[in-house]
């Protein structure tokens, strides 16, 4: 795969979208540049929200940046299939992570054009006369949400575009000085996000737009993230170097208790938010932009233009919603036969624009520790269920084949019946990976008795592993057929959930947050721990399941949270969304808990699992700066050596 460069010089201004004030959906017309005054203007302002939305599908969807969050984790590396962009995340020899290299040179080039655009219409909106405080709150979110973004990958940078701190720049800037950890924090990321709290709406303006609880939930999340950086318990060093003092007197302590806070107003005050009664219909496919969801990078089957890309193909690049295709293995390699007595190989489970399929790219899998440990009870715990595709399902008959099909132990198979299982745990008969007479052409074994294929938890490999469902691609203009499966993801990629503000309360009180009735850290996690206990719908047995095991599941909670307990939760609720590194990080809890992992070999039929050991050092806690923004700017040889983190040098 060609690596692109993006070369983006901070100050930029580049595409923008109009959005018309009496809709309630985003409607977008391109626009190839903004002029100085066109935030002066109403249709300016307008135009300029707009495109904060339009930016998030830049960043949101786009799979390498989505590797840059989950690879190197405890539950993700790389796949088979994985070229640099995947190996050099995952800081385990195969690669290594270089300002070249970095994949989070897509969020850097993202977001501080989208920051300006936000600086223009807080500084001109309020001479138009009649643009809201609402609206002018929507711009200082999303200003928030990116430095958020940047200043927990990159550590500190730029308040200053070219014109000033928080400023409007109108020239592109060629020099930069970069701002400390605390001065990103308190002049801009608190001070934009409690205006937003004050004044955005508790019901969007638009589908999809910002609100009061989205604001809350960023700001305790930034409240919580900056006391942990305070308080550096494994003295993870920052940069520009600073002290860990705070530049408005308080001390960790006090930002988590604010976290705390504001997380508990955020669940009391919902607005038009709240839980979904199972987790299966958090991310059910039909369900998508449910009550759960506050933020998400929108597309849709029911327009190119408002899609961002085309329906028919995937361009594997942005604006494209494309990231489910990484952990998506070549299941279309698996063969079932027309015959009963020999091998006469078909195709059965074909590409299908379908939740559970899809477009393979086999870049990422999950690691053994994943599916072992994280999601250790898939019995009472829905979430693995409603996280993964395990079984692979016939579905020939979609491509207009009509012929018997025969699988394994020579056993008669129909379309929708399984053909390949990953089970949830060690069988206990062994499974036969060498039977030689009807072999799975793709390394699969068999039990007796069984006719799909089987793979143990320990037995996934970096070539045959479980796919992604929650993020699976989903289109209602399939027909009978197989759909559109070569194009990118319709779906929107969800940003930010409700849900989250149960976690982020519970971190706080774990670490000293003095807590309310009836939401002490075990009580919050419990809500959705019991949540994640109710079923409705056997997912990879296709089958409805009505049942709540929501005690068994409050029963195992452990008398007292710590923050490893947390970590491991919010994977069982967010795996392979993104939100991984970032918590590693924020927690310094990276080397501990992702420092090695176990997977198989990249062959078909490797089933003997590796340890593998990561060399993550502590410089690695910040993403390098990308080198095209080094590049272009004009200064010394020694200002940009200091301007790059430390270790990329």
């Amino acid at each position: 795969m060609k690596r692109i460069q993006i070369k983006t010089l901070i100050g930029t201004v580049v595409l923008t979208l109009f959005l018309v004030s009496c809709s309630d959906i985003l409607e977008e017309q391109p626009r190839s540049i903004y002029e100085p005054g066109f935030f002066k203007t109403e249709k300016g302002v307008y135009g300029g929200l707009t495109s904060m939305y339009a930016h998030l599908r830049y960043v949101y969807g786009q799979a390498y940046y989505y590797n840059t969050c989950l690879t190197g984790t405890d539950e993700v590396t790389y796949a088979q299939s994985a070229d640099a962009n995947f190996k050099d995340m995952d800081l385990s020899g195969a690669g290594s992570i270089t300002p070249t290299s970095s994949r989070a040179d897509v969020l850097w080039g993202a977001a501080f054009s989208n920051i300006n655009t936000a600086s223009g219409i807080i500084e001109n909106a309020a001479a138009v006369g009649t643009i809201s405080d609402a609206l002018i709150a929507e711009a200082r979110f999303f200003r928030a949400f990116d430095y958020f973004m940047l200043v927990q990958t990159f550590g500190g940078v730029a308040l200053d575009l070219g014109a000033g701190e928080l400023k409007f720049n109108t020239a592109p800037a060629r020099t930069s000085v970069r701002n400390t950890v605390p001065e990103v924090y308190t002049k801009a990321i608190f001070p934009d996000l409690l205006k937003a709290v004050a004044d955005l709406p508790e019901s969007g303006r638009v589908t999809g737009g910002a609100t009061k609880t989205l604001a809350r939930l960023f700001l305790a999340k930034a409240y919580l993230t900056y006391g942990w950086w305070l308080q550096n318990p494994n003295n993870i060093p920052t940069y520009p170097e600073t002290d860990r003092t705070d530049l408005d007197g308080h001390d960790a302590q006090w930002y988590f208790q604010q976290a705390y806070d504001v997380a508990t107003s955020g669940i009391e005050n919902p607005g038009d938010f709240g839980l979904e009664e199972t987790y299966y219909d958090v991310n059910w496919a039909p369900n998508d932009r449910n009550k759960e969801t506050l933020l998400y990078a929108d597309h849709t089957e029911t327009s190119e233009f408002y899609n961002g890309g085309s329906l028919t193909y995937g361009s594997g690049g942005a604006p494209d919603n494309f990231a489910v295709w990484m952990m998506t293995w070549n299941y279309t390699n698996i063969r079932s036969s027309f015959s009963n007595s020999g091998w006469t190989a078909m195709s059965s489970v074909q590409r299908e624009a379908e939740q559970h399929l899809g477009r393979p790219w086999t870049r990422m899998c999950p690691t053994i520790g994943a599916i072992e440990n994280t999601f250790a009870d898939k019995t009472n715990d829905s979430r693995y269920d409603g996280t993964f595709t395990t079984v692979y399902r016939g579905n020939w008959d979609k491509a207009g084949i009509s012929d018997p099909v025969y699988n394994a132990n020579y056993l008669p198979v129909n379309p929708g019946d399984p053909i390949l299982t990953f089970l949830d745990e060690e069988p206990a008969t062994a499974i036969d990976y060498s039977n030689s007479t009807f072999k799975s052409n793709i390394g699969a074994g068999v039990l007796p008795g069984r006719a799909d294929y089987v793979v143990s938890p320990s037995g996934i490999s970096r070539i045959v592993y479980p796919g992604l469902w929650k993020l699976g691609v989903y289109r209602t203009d399939n027909g009978n057929g197989l759909g559109q499966p070569n194009a990118a993801s319709t779906r929107p990629f969800v940003i930010a959930k409700f849900s989250e503000l149960y976690f982020v309360a519970a971190e706080a009180a774990v670490k000293g947050a003095t807590t309310k009735a009836g939401k002490s850290a075990k009580e919050l996690i419990n809500v959705l721990r019991a949540r994640a206990g109710k079923w409705r719908w056997d997912n990879n047995g296709n089958t409805a399941k009505v049942q709540d095991n929501s005690a068994s599941m409050i029963a195992a909670t452990p008398a007292t949270i710590d923050i490893n307990f947390i970590l491991a939760e919010r994977s069982r609720e967010y795996f392979g969304e993104g939100y991984r590194w970032l918590d590693l990080v924020r927690t310094q809890k990276w080397s501990e808990i992702a420092g090695s992992y176990e997977i198989c070999g990249s062959s078909y039929g490797d089933h003997t699992p590796q340890t593998v050991t990561r060399d993550i050092q502590s410089y690695h806690y910040l993403r390098p700066i990308p080198q095209g923004q080094i590049d272009g700017m004009q200064m010394s040889d020694a200002e940009k050596a200091a301007y790059q983190n430390p270790g990329y040098n």
